[in-house]
């Protein structure tokens, strides 16, 4: 994938938020969707609908894993680290 910031701002990136619901809710990139890194397995065929994937979550350790998992499994993505990042990189 090109640079990060250049795929955050194309309308058909996905951000997926992989913290728990509850720290979604305590703030989240707009328009990112939540799966949090426990479910991720189970929603693979979720993932394998979705072009131009950014991983985020509180510092970039769980996206990192989600990423790698993902990866492992075929599906083309980023970690894009902490959600505060890729929202400052999405709307800059």
């Amino acid at each position: 994938m090109n640079n990060l910031s250049t795929v955050l701002k194309s309308e058909k990136t996905v951000i997926v938020d992989v913290r728990t619901p509850a720290e979604f809710m305590g703030g989240h990139v707009a328009g990112s969707i939540n799966v949090p890194l426990n479910e991720v397995p189970q929603r693979l065929s979720e993932f394998k609908k979705m072009d131009n994937i950014v991983l985020c979550c509180a510092s970039g350790g769980r996206s990192g894993q989600a990423t790698m998992y993902l990866k492992q499994q075929g599906i083309e993505c980023s970690n894009g680290g902490s959600w505060l990042v890729v929202n400052n990189l999405k709307n800059n």
